[in-house]
């Protein structure tokens, strides 16, 4: 796994017109998981009836 910390090492190694760019495609990732985010959270309350029922806490119980 690379560390922040060499991974801003290899950005202080990238020529300057690539700034913009890499840029952009951190927006992109932070947008990529925003929608992630945002897609869990709007299926929890569909999901919370079959969640939270007695059947579901049986066949969780033994984990």
């Amino acid at each position: 796994m690379v560390s922040k910390k060499m991974l801003l090492k290899e950005i202080d190694g990238l020529p300057a017109e690539f700034i913009d760019e890499l840029q952009d495609f951190v927006q992109f990732l932070k947008q990529k998981c925003a929608k992630n985010l945002e897609s869990t959270l709007l299926s929890e309350s569909s999901l919370r009836k079959d969640w939270l029922s007695a059947e579901e806490d049986e066949a969780w119980r033994d984990l």
